[in-house]
């Protein structure tokens, strides 16, 4: 039960006083809305409520607002402080009634806090809304300036409006909708027509060439509206029926090519790993060999290995020069059932921050594109906007795909702070992304799809949900006279791998066509198989004999494999004494070299140089180095060093609050409450003031408040030495982590560190 439930409006003074009167379900209610507010768990309420007020978590919390309640909240902001409810819905065109429940939410959210005179905005929405809410600029009275004539005259107003020459006119109707800041050149072609508005007061000058149009003249002109168009409801979804049935068969064919493909890009990452780049990621080259290995388009290779990426089915092996390769995780996740693989790549892609659609694109700023697999491809927001998309669809009745031009209107709507061409390349990105996993087909949400989205669906649901709909494999092959194999479905285990290595992928679809090639082949013997295992491998996989060209194929490609070898050698030793190299190749204690004769007087060892040279002297020879050009070389002292180690990178937490731990933070919060209120009371026993320990960003804004309001406020001060002093002290501004102002019976102006502030209190 809450001890301050008696708290009465006229005490609340501010939003701290607001959030103590608050009961146990709205501050539970207030925490879930802004998950941001519980971690780290504040202490008390007034350190809930003073981050609640903090500019950074203000501006999460408008993240998560649509734009019907951003619009109400820009009209509470406009019509005064405190907040005017009968200006509110004349300026958005409502009944104030209408209104309650926006109003309602956006005190829920602590965006409002209520007192005897009303309520009033909290002030760093304010803040993080600008200067100019909804487009409009400062009120007359902020202008420098006398009061016009047609102040507080609608009528008047209209009347100077209605007299303006063309060319005013003009210049008022590109400043109506915002921004209301322009540019007048006072020798300009429209001077004259500035130096009317001007003279009659419609625009207020801000500079010599900056002008402003003042809030009155704009919502006049707006015919007393606040927006163009008010979207207090979110638009209505176009939407295409299919029979629920086609769209999971569509989403399994998909989940089916999906996982294909992750396997071709193991089966050729892993004998031949790519490098990383030195700034990270893939490089383009590496990136179009794999488009054309895939057989598919730039968009959809990025999807695949940024999916698989995700997925931690590879990764940078961290090595001295590290590649991309296939990682352990790999071979497991291989070996399991096709519905589980699924399941495994589709949770990962909802809970990536990485966007696959940036990869190719050029950033903002300017510079290179952006490679696959780089730090370039994290995009914070991907997480909720694809979370967003999906709700959409996951409201819609089975079966229904949305349109993407209308779907892109609602989550523009669900998402008002975010620009608008992000969130059509996003949408658009996300319906494409979600079709190619299988979490939709056709454009609608699969069965599958939904229980995956759905939090409290298991996993083994939605297994069982798209292991209906994947297509069985197939186990054989039918072998072609034009040298192709066709396999009527798709293949896995021992099958498609020896595909894989001895043919390659020439078209994909509801059968996969396979095209043997010199070069197929040839890596298949390279892989150690001879022409006669291949050939019998084929005979078994086949339902069709093997045709005579194939033979020929493979038993011309045997012929001509191998007569030319290269190997690698790490030491060669020359001597013109063909004896002493006898010697060497007899000499038991030099048989860990591994010693080779490949020509009378040279003999080779995979051993290191230095390996070589130091066994050869232990066993009685004296050997010297020999340079590139047959010199002798006096070889280097080399000191060991550990190779570089890349720091791993930090994954992205995403703040959850569940019921239980809502709970627990209310619970301590009323306790660390009665312990400040039993703290105060023992203060006030006590001569003098007693600060209680104060968190920095309690005190920061209490400082705020303070400077905002011309108020003092008792602080504690830790100086240099550990002394705490108490002082009472006015502050002006805050910035630069230092509050700046006057102290109690001097105007000499101070500074003071917020991290040295142990302790505050408005006086």
């Amino acid at each position: 039960m809450s001890t301050s439930s008696s708290r009465t409006a006229a005490a609340v003074r501010s939003l701290a006083d607001d959030v103590r009167g608050r009961s146990d379900e709205q501050l539970r209610a207030l925490v879930r809305r802004r998950p941001d507010l519980a971690r780290p768990a504040p202490s008390d309420l007034t350190s809930l409520a003073a981050r609640a007020s903090t500019r950074a978590s203000v501006q999460r919390a408008l993240d998560g607002l649509d734009r019907g309640h951003l619009q109400v909240l820009e009209a509470l902001v406009v019509s005064g402080d405190p907040v005017d409810l009968a200006t509110t819905a004349k300026l958005l065109g409502r009944s104030a009634r209408s209104l309650d429940g926006f109003v309602r939410e956006l005190w829920d959210r602590a965006f409002l806090w209520r007192s005897s005179d009303g309520q009033h905005v909290v002030r760093a929405v304010s803040e993080v809304l600008g200067p100019h809410p909804a487009g409009l600029g400062p009120g007359i009275a902020d202008l420098r300036g006398s009061t016009p004539a047609w102040m507080g005259s609608p009528e008047a107003l209209d009347s100077v409006i209605a007299s303006a020459p063309p060319d005013a006119r003009s210049i008022l109707d590109k400043l109506t909708w915002g921004p209301p800041i322009g540019t007048l050149s006072p020798g300009g072609p429209m001077a004259a027509a500035g130096a009317w508005l001007l003279s009659h007061q419609l625009i207020g000058a801000l500079s010599g060439d900056h002008v402003v149009l003042p809030r009155e003249v704009a919502l006049r002109l707006r015919g007393d509206r606040l927006n163009l168009e008010t979207a207090l409801t979110a638009p209505q979804l176009t939407v295409t029926a299919h029979e629920q049935s086609s769209v999971d068969a569509a989403a399994g064919g998909q989940a089916s090519e999906l996982l294909g493909l992750v396997d071709e890009l193991a089966a050729d990452w892993g004998p031949r790993p790519p490098r990383v780049l030195r700034a990270g990621g893939l490089s383009v080259r590496d990136f179009k060999h794999l488009a054309a290995i895939l057989d598919v388009d730039p968009a959809q290779a990025a999807f695949v290995v940024e999916t698989a990426y995700a997925a931690g089915l590879l990764a940078d092996d961290g090595s001295l020069e590290p590649v991309w390769a296939p990682t352990p995780g790999y071979d497991e996740w291989q070996q399991r059932p096709s519905a589980h693989r699924w399941v495994r790549l589709g949770r990962e892609w909802l809970a990536s921050g990485r966007a696959p659609h940036l990869v190719g694109t050029v950033p903002a700023g300017g510079g290179s594109p952006i490679n696959a697999l780089s730090g370039d491809v994290v995009y914070p927001p991907m997480r909720q906007l694809r979370g967003d998309v999906l709700t959409e669809l996951a409201a819609l009745p089975e079966g229904r795909a949305p349109d993407l031009g209308a779907l892109g209107d609602r989550i523009g709507w669900r998402r008002p702070m975010r620009r608008a061409e992000i969130i059509e390349a996003v949408t658009a990105a996300v319906l494409r992304e979600a079709e190619w996993l299988g979490i939709t087909g056709r454009g609608a949400l699969s069965t599958a799809g939904r229980l995956l989205f759905d939090a409290t669906a298991g996993a083994a649901a939605a297994e069982e949900a798209m292991s209906a709909h994947l297509p069985s494999p197939v186990e054989h092959v039918l072998l072609q006279a034009d040298l192709t194999a066709v396999a009527p479905g798709r293949l896995e285990g021992s099958l498609a791998q020896f595909m894989r290595l001895v043919a390659d992928v020439e078209s994909r679809g509801g059968a996969t066509v396979y095209r043997f090639s010199p070069a197929s082949v040839r890596r298949g013997l390279d892989a150690g198989w001879s022409s006669a295992q291949v050939l019998t491998a084929l005979q078994d996989a086949s339902r069709t004999p093997v045709p005579q060209p194939l033979e020929y194929l493979v038993g011309d490609v045997a012929r001509r494999h191998g007569q030319t070898r290269v190997g690698s050698v790490s030491a060669y030793i020359r001597s013109d004494d063909s004896m002493v190299l006898d010697t060497m190749l007899a000499d038991r204690g030099l048989a860990a070299l591994q010693l080779r004769r490949v020509a009378p007087t040279v003999v080779v060892s995979p051993a290191h140089t230095m390996v070589v040279l130091e066994m050869l002297r232990e066993n009685g020879f004296a050997p010297v180095a020999e340079s590139t050009d047959g010199g002798v070389m006096v070889p280097p002292v080399s000191h060991h060093r550990t190779p570089a180690r890349r720091s791993p990178a930090s994954p992205t937490l995403t703040s959850v609050v569940d019921d239980e731990l809502t709970e627990t933070l209310v619970s301590a919060l009323r306790a660390g409450e009665e312990s400040a209120a039993y703290e105060l009371a023992h203060a006030q026993s006590q001569p003098g003031p007693r600060l209680p320990s104060t968190e920095p960003a309690v005190a920061l804004a209490l400082l705020r408040e303070a400077s905002a309001d011309s108020l003092g406020v008792w602080i504690g001060y830790a100086d240099a030495d550990g002394r705490t002093t108490r002082i009472l002290f006015y502050p002006r501004r805050i910035e630069g982590g230092r509050a700046y102002g006057s102290v109690e019976g001097s105007n000499v102006e101070r500074a003071f560190s917020i991290h040295r502030i142990t302790g505050a209190a408005v006086s």
